[in-house]
């Protein structure tokens, strides 16, 4: 599903505004794509993830190879502790060719603290999904703030911005179309928790109901706790702070949280943020090859399964 999204954001954001010429973007492009690609590493390891995209993630891959060449130590921390400077390293591989993009670029200053603030918030969005589900309390609201940190910004709205930067677009267009990217990226995120739960791995390449499984405290599981009776509440929870639950537990909170209308609470939430994100490019006047990659991309999330 969000393979690839960010530098084509980049690229249309660019086009959109009037930007000639691809060479402008491509390094910006390839260094939004390699700093998700170091987060993705870095996740998974947080995760206790075993696969990524249908394959297995890094740090799984680095310990079998340690297996496999006999080294002394556990196979387990040394996958782990390679996939993190395997992570380092593609982030710094993203900062040298963000640099390369923007050093001639007259409002450089502009654009680098936008990738700087892009950059610092996934990670302060990551510390505090991380500990949602330990410091319990939280609002609706502290979890959209979870949400468009984590993933909302740094997924849509900050490689807009980008883009519409590198093409030397007015602050007004670039308010409007990071308003377009804000609501898609909510839209994008709040999907993921839908196929983090429902998603089937043909499509998601990760075990079906993974972020059970993970115990991850998302919007979704807080609208069935706001549904659910006290019985319910406490099998989700259990399920949530179980380090491995198995599939049979996984499968009953699955069922459970769409008995009590959380997924459709989630599905409801997608739909109006699509539908905002439309009203706003609606009132751009961008070139007509970036306004239709825009609305088709509100298409696809309509009917996204990966």
């Amino acid at each position: 599903g969000g393979k690839r999204l960010r530098p084509a954001l980049v690229h249309f954001a660019y086009q959109a505004v009037g930007g000639l010429g691809n060479d402008r973007t491509l390094p910006v492009e390839m260094a939004v794509e390699l700093l998700h690609t170091y987060l993705l590493i870095h996740d998974d390891i947080m995760d206790r993830a075993e696969t990524r995209r249908g394959g297995s993630a890094a740090h799984r891959l680095f310990a079998k190879e340690h297996r496999r060449r006999g080294w002394r130590d556990g196979s387990a921390r040394h996958g782990e502790a390679a996939a993190i400077l395997l992570g380092d390293l593609a982030h710094s591989h993203a900062v040298g060719l963000f640099l390369s993009g923007v050093a001639d670029a007259v409002n450089g200053a502009q654009i680098s603290r936008c990738f700087t603030e892009m950059c610092r918030e996934v990670v302060i969005g990551q510390y505090l999904e991380m500990t949602a589900p330990l410091r319990g309390g939280l609002k609706e609201q502290d979890l959209l703030s979870i949400l468009r940190l984590k993933s909302g910004r740094y997924s849509v709205e900050r490689p807009i911005q980008l883009g519409a930067l590198l093409g030397g677009a007015s602050s007004h267009v670039v308010e409007s179309l990071a308003g377009y990217g804000l609501a898609m990226g909510e839209a994008f995120q709040l999907q993921d928790d839908l196929l983090g739960v429902f998603g089937e791995r043909e499509f998601v390449g990760k075990p079906v109901g993974g972020d059970l499984a993970e115990g991850k405290f998302t919007l979704l599981i807080l609208a069935a706790m706001e549904r659910a009776d006290s019985a319910q509440r406490e099998t989700i929870l259990r399920c949530l702070q179980t380090e491995d639950p198995d599939a049979e537990e996984v499968s009953g909170v699955r069922t459970l949280v769409e008995r009590v209308g959380a997924r459709e609470k989630i599905e409801s939430m997608v739909h109006e943020r699509l539908e905002r994100s439309a009203e706003a490019l609606k009132k751009l006047d961008l070139n007509a090859e970036a306004k239709a990659f825009f609305f088709g991309l509100i298409d696809y999330l309509r009917e996204r399964k990966a």
